[in-house]
């Protein structure tokens, strides 16, 4: 026999017994000195087959579960830099996970794109920073085959950057940032009631229309008060009104268009030779 069938029978040095007792001891190292955090799987609802992604993906469901810090001395990446596009923030990290944990805390009441492993692309929300991270690779091969077992994952994260996604995973303090981030001005005029978030398995907490839309999503019914792109004269106020981003009126009155006598108008579009009429 090639090796000492004395400690081992050839798959490597460790009976199921050892590899059962070396993964209870890494899930009780996690527990303690690990942190409390929310696992966030990402749900596709519009993915471009040519450029693999979806700018209309959602967080439903938030699961809670226990993950070791690994950079423990700070954040690695490039950190804060200054760009040509202004300040941005790049901390990367890695979070250790059990992956017997994982399975029994995410995957068996999730539903994951790729089963039975974390998903590139799910999001992880760190409770003690108020911070949001994006897993970019799994590694499932570190620490390499200690007593012939793979027992954690290695989650590569980066700082999530957030482009209008939908969180409705019930948790408050998760679905908050699509509230103080989103582009969609119309969240602001939706009628709550009292109990809550959304909850997209219920719908609790919204009043709703009898009836969805074709796919299935949920109707609201919206304030009177908003008003949507108009075609009245109307139209450049009420652009402004409803976007707390807008600023058109703004810029208008500070170029002198638009004012109340056409000679204080800055930029005349009246004019049909801006070198000057042929006479």
């Amino acid at each position: 026999m090639a090796v000492n069938h004395y400690f081992q029978g050839g798959d490597g040095i460790g009976t199921d017994a050892e590899k059962r007792l070396h993964e209870n001891l890494i899930i009780e190292n996690l527990k303690i000195y690990g942190h409390a955090v929310y696992y966030l799987p990402r749900t596709l609802v519009n993915r471009d087959l040519i450029l693999g992604e979806d700018s209309a993906s959602r967080f439903d469901d938030s699961y809670l579960i226990e993950m070791y810090f690994e950079t423990t001395e700070g954040f690695q990446g490039e950190q804060e830099i200054i760009s040509k596009f202004g300040l941005e923030v790049r901390d990367d990290t890695t979070f250790v996970v059990s992956k017997r944990r994982f399975l029994e805390q995410v995957d068996d009441p999730a539903n994951l794109m790729i089963d039975g492993r974390p998903n590139e692309g799910d999001v992880i929300y760190y409770p003690l920073m108020n911070k949001f991270f994006e897993v970019a690779f799994v590694e499932d091969q570190e620490p390499f085959f200690q007593l012939g077992n793979l027992p954690v994952y290695k989650l590569r994260c980066k700082t999530f950057e957030y482009s209008s996604e939908e969180f409705n995973t019930g948790h408050a303090d998760i679905d908050q940032a699509d509230d103080r981030k989103s582009l969609d001005t119309s969240l602001a005029h939706q009628f709550r009631l009292e109990d809550g978030t959304l909850n997209q398995s219920s719908y609790d907490g919204f009043l709703l229309l009898e009836t969805g839309d074709s796919h299935g999503n949920p109707l609201y019914l919206i304030n009177e008060e908003w008003d949507d792109i108009t075609t009245d004269g109307d139209a450049a106020e009420s652009v402004q009104t409803k976007s707390a981003y807008a600023d058109n009126l703004d810029l208008d009155s500070a170029a002198g268009f638009d004012t109340a006598t056409v000679n204080d108008d800055i930029l005349d579009f009246t004019e049909k030779n801006p070198f000057g009429e042929v006479k």
